[in-house]
């Protein structure tokens, strides 16, 4: 088979003993490349849509798959397509995110929206994340975006204190923004310093948009000076092209997706050399038409050369997933076992950006669990 003009091998036999979602949920882990945006559960969209009088787009049973919608329309650019909430491939999807983070208007709605997803992330026995928002998606909050940000921290604040995951923000920019709106973002980030808010981040469709490293350098300069952690969206709908620039322009320390990688051996050396890890999120890159299938995805082939990568949801409500369902599948799927599921749970907190003392307490945790579970 191939896939953007690769050959893909086939993914090996499944492990011997499946690794279930129990066994996986016991394992302190960090969840890294996540977004606020695609957490919304169908409740919560239903309330949020019966609060302030928002009729749906479509049948409520479906309302996930992007096909049902009344106004539906496939995108005449965009990258992938596939089914359900890949029907309209990833700038549809992206379109779907702005309608029901459109629902979310008031201070209280936020909160609880950051505050779910805490629940949520804690369900699937994930100890830490750095969860992306994207302020444009959010559209009642136009410039109001701090106040979006402090509402958010005080969700959070409360999951915290009520013993959830503790959660730290990602700040997103959206790639078809000017350079000079992201410079005044940074600025007022770096002059502000919102609770929670550890990172600059960028993200959208690279194809529809181009390349958009070299617009944004002067960008992810100014929040590394003002000491902000930088993660970057690329290598998932474009090249390896777009991975270079990350690294080279925007100085990221992580990438989100980054799979696209696998097609360049210096790119692959230059992410091991540096140990920049890659924020995996297969099922999303199945759902949106990425790669036709699990068998397809190259994760297997990327943990083989040694890349150092974690595996993330990206938007699991719309996907109809959590983190440790994906973990289970990604190890029945590439025939990972227990061993190498505790060493992405180890990688995922590596992978972080939480501060050092969470990271020490959570890697001692992991030692602890994974012996009792061997």
């Amino acid at each position: 088979m191939s896939v953007f003009g690769k050959v893909v091998m086939p993914h090996p036999p499944a492990a011997t003993v499946r690794v279930d979602e129990q066994q996986i949920r016991a394992l302190p882990k960090a969840e890294v490349h996540v977004h606020l945006e695609g957490t919304f559960s169908l409740i919560d969209l239903l309330t949020l849509a019966k609060e302030n009088g928002v009729p749906l787009p479509g049948p409520a049973a479906t309302i996930f798959d992007i096909s049902t919608h009344a106004d539906y329309v496939a995108p005449e650019v965009t990258s992938g397509g596939g089914s359900g909430a890949g029907a309209a491939g990833l700038t549809g999807f992206l379109r779907f995110l702005d309608w029901q983070c459109g629902l979310v208007r008031t201070a209280e709605q936020a909160a609880r929206v950051a505050y779910a997803f805490a629940a949520r992330q804690t369900a699937a026995g994930v100890r830490y994340s750095d969860v992306i928002v994207n302020p444009t998606h959010w559209n009642a909050w136009r410039g109001r975006e701090f106040a979006l940000l402090d509402a958010l921290a005080a969700g959070l604040d409360d999951a915290e204190q009520d013993g959830l995951c503790r959660v730290n923000i990602a700040y997103s920019l959206l790639r078809s923004q000017s350079a000079v709106d992201a410079e005044t973002i940074v600025a007022e980030l770096a002059r502000t310093r919102p609770r929670r808010v550890v990172a600059l981040s960028v993200d959208g469709d690279e194809k529809v948009a181009g390349r958009t490293g070299e617009k944004f350098r002067d960008a992810f300069a100014g929040a590394a000076r003002a000491g902000f952690h930088r993660t970057v969206h690329a290598g998932e709908s474009s090249g390896p092209d777009g991975v270079w620039d990350a690294i080279d322009l925007l100085q990221a320390e992580r990438i989100d997706h980054g799979v696209r990688a696998v097609e360049d051996e210096a790119l692959i050396a230059r992410l091991i050399d540096d140990r920049i890890s890659l924020g995996v999120c297969p099922r999303s890159n199945v759902t949106l038409g990425i790669y036709p299938d699990w068998g397809a995805h190259p994760l297997r082939r990327l943990v083989d050369a040694g890349v150092l990568v974690t595996v993330n949801t990206d938007d699991p409500a719309p996907m109809g997933t959590t983190l440790d369902v994906d973990w289970a599948v990604t190890a029945e799927r590439f025939g990972f076992d227990l061993s190498d599921m505790i060493g992405f749970a180890q990688r995922s907190i590596d992978a972080s950006f939480a501060d050092e003392d969470l990271k020490r307490d959570l890697s001692a945790e992991l030692l602890t669990v994974s012996a009792a579970l061997r």
